[in-house]
């Protein structure tokens, strides 16, 4: 990316350096053919960023990094911005009518995780090495083919499977979300009862070919259950947008070039 093809970023006389931007830019996401957007997202952060240094500044706030995990510590400007936003944002108690309305609407989308009793072939391999890559993903689907579509079958194929499994026809039992990898999980979603994958599903493992044998879907759960979770939500929604008003307001009485405030 061209920084010169970008005006400089300026905040209440304050610029920022292009390489800051260029930097930033690549936490933001953007299609490949206009770059353009990652840097206008990466300059809007930085102003917001510089807008709430500045503002802690004035009110003579000092930083008191906070520990986030063992040995790892908020930076200065990550407190002080903290610290500012602790002081400026007055966020209303969620009440038990805002938390009720918010069940209300539709309880259905508050579900205990659902079960898929699942069988599978693995032929192992190790995915970066193109050659036995390539050797297992043929012998994979050799074994779909042969499949006959039912359980008795997929046991019988699974004799062959490169998995501790095998002994008991391909059967992994019940599985929840987290349960296997990602690449596994994501095929599994996508099939209905009594199903097997189309086509092998890679993994870091090898080829894996799937079988959906039963489902049973997450059960509602009892508002009381859910209500801290439901609580939650509505004050982490107060509080960005509290934090957008905030924002907003400081920029409204700010001088800035070469970025803007409003949402990309």
């Amino acid at each position: 990316m061209n920084v010169a093809l970008f005006p400089d970023v300026v905040v209440n006389g304050e610029t920022i350096p292009s390489a800051a931007i260029a930097a930033e830019a690549q936490n933001h996401s953007a299609p490949k053919d206009k770059p353009g957007i990652a840097w206008r997202k990466a300059a809007q952060a930085l102003a917001i960023r510089t807008l709430l240094l500045q503002e802690a500044k004035r009110r003579g706030l000092t930083p008191d990094p906070l520990e986030l995990a063992p040995g790892r510590f908020e930076t200065d400007d990550e407190a002080l911005i903290r610290a500012l936003l602790d002081e400026a944002l007055v966020i209303e108690p969620v009440g038990e009518e805002a938390v009720r309305g918010e069940w209300d609407k539709d309880p259905a989308r508050y579900r205990s995780a659902p079960l898929w009793d699942v069988s599978h072939i693995l032929c192992a391999c190790d995915p970066r090495d193109e050659a036995e890559c390539a050797a297992a993903e043929a012998r994979a689907v050799t074994l779909l083919a042969r499949l006959d579509g039912d359980a008795k079958g997929f046991a019988a194929a699974a004799r062959e499977s490169d998995c501790g499994s095998k002994a008991s026809g391909g059967h992994l039992g019940q599985l929840g979300p987290g349960d296997t990898v990602p690449e596994f999980e994501a095929a599994l979603r996508s099939l209905t009862e009594g199903a097997v994958t189309p086509a092998p599903v890679l993994s870091r493992h090898g080829w894996h070919i799937i079988r959906l044998n039963a489902t049973a879907p997450g059960q509602v759960l009892p508002y009381d259950t859910v209500r801290p979770k439901i609580a939650q939500a509505l004050e982490k929604a107060a509080w960005a947008r509290a934090s957008r008003a905030f924002v907003e307001s400081l920029g409204q009485r700010a001088q800035i070039s070469g970025a803007s405030l409003t949402p990309i």
